[in-house]
């Protein structure tokens, strides 16, 4: 690169960085937020997990509680289970519906790992609460959706909640501050390749 082409770069980067400070300038909130990973691609867990590690260097306690995972070990249980003092983590399912193949408790379960998650919210100790699948629970109304709104928007201010899970309700959308859709563009398992430790659980 000529000294030129250098001179150029660092002025549009200087410009660039004159335009960022001014916007960084005014967004001074802090707050609690509600977030909400939902779409049919792969990462929505794994993007969730990766804020509770997050929240773990800062010293932050976390609450997860997993609706309809259970049934098989999982890496992540492994390792948050060797940070009790920073995470408390609780996976109450007993697989997807289909495979249990029972209504009544499926619904049953959903409400335990329910009132798990609403003591964590209520509780000043954590603060940030994980609530992994529970759109799919609220998807096959296992739940009633305003409760779960009415629960996420009388927390405390200062308390992150991540709900994740395809076909996240409409209403939770809207209440949510940060909503990621997933969006599957390629995926192993449509070639014949099976859920593998490291990349699904």
């Amino acid at each position: 690169m000529s000294e030129a082409d250098e001179a150029r770069h660092a002025e549009k980067m200087r410009k660039k960085q004159a335009a960022q400070a001014k916007i960084m300038a005014n967004k001074t909130q802090e707050k609690g937020l509600l977030i909400v990973h939902t779409g049919k691609g792969k990462g929505k867990t794994s993007a969730a997990l990766g804020m509770v590690v997050r929240a773990i260097g800062h010293g932050m306690k976390v609450g997860v509680v997993q609706f309809v995972k259970g049934a098989m070990a999982t890496g992540e249980k492994a390792v948050f289970d060797a940070f009790p003092e920073h995470v408390e983590f609780k996976p109450m399912g007993e697989g997807f519906t289909w495979n249990t193949q029972d209504r009544s408790r499926d619904i049953a379960n959903a409400r335990a790992a329910w009132d798990e998650v609403k003591r964590m919210i209520a509780d000043p100790s954590y603060a940030m609460v994980l609530a992994d699948e529970l759109n799919i629970v609220l998807r096959y109304d296992y739940l009633p959706v305003d409760e779960v709104l009415a629960v996420v928007n009388a927390r405390d201010p200062m308390k992150h909640v991540i709900i994740t899970g395809r076909n996240a309700p409409d209403a939770l959308v809207e209440a949510a501050d940060l909503v990621t859709d997933m969006v599957m563009v390629k995926h192993p398992f449509r070639s014949g390749v099976k859920a593998q430790k490291g990349i699904e659980f």
